[in-house]
């Protein structure tokens, strides 16, 4: 059998892993075996907190909304059935954008959804 020698083929990919755990710790980002399952884990990590970053931010919207909302007299919930009920169709992020910037704009629909709920 021939003699396969490893060539520019193997170094390139071994640099190509080195290169991507540049700034891990220690042999992390030195020596190949640990590196490249360091890398292997790091985008399994990445894979999972692009998922969760959305649950986070919806978490964070609704405290947002639910404390803008019980300041004027609502609480999460009975201010969401009010808006459904009133026909205002406004996606979480919006709310509690109005919620910080403009708290008169989220009296006001504070007030539309008490209204629906009488």
């Amino acid at each position: 059998m021939a003699r396969v020698k490893g060539g520019y083929v193997t170094r390139r990919r071994r640099n190509k892993v080195l290169k991507l755990a540049k700034g891990y710790h220690g042999s992390k980002h030195r020596l190949f075996k640990t590196a490249k399952q360091q890398v292997m884990k790091s985008r399994q990590y990445a894979y999972r907190d692009r998922r969760q970053r959305k649950r986070d931010f919806r978490k964070l919207w609704i405290t947002r909304i639910n404390a803008a909302a019980r300041i004027n007299g609502l609480s999460y919930n009975r201010f969401m059935y009010g808006l459904k009920q009133a026909g205002i169709e406004m996606n979480r992020k919006m709310l509690a954008d109005l919620a910080i910037s403009d708290e008169k704009a989220f009296a006001d629909l504070a007030e539309k959804a008490k209204s629906q709920l009488k």
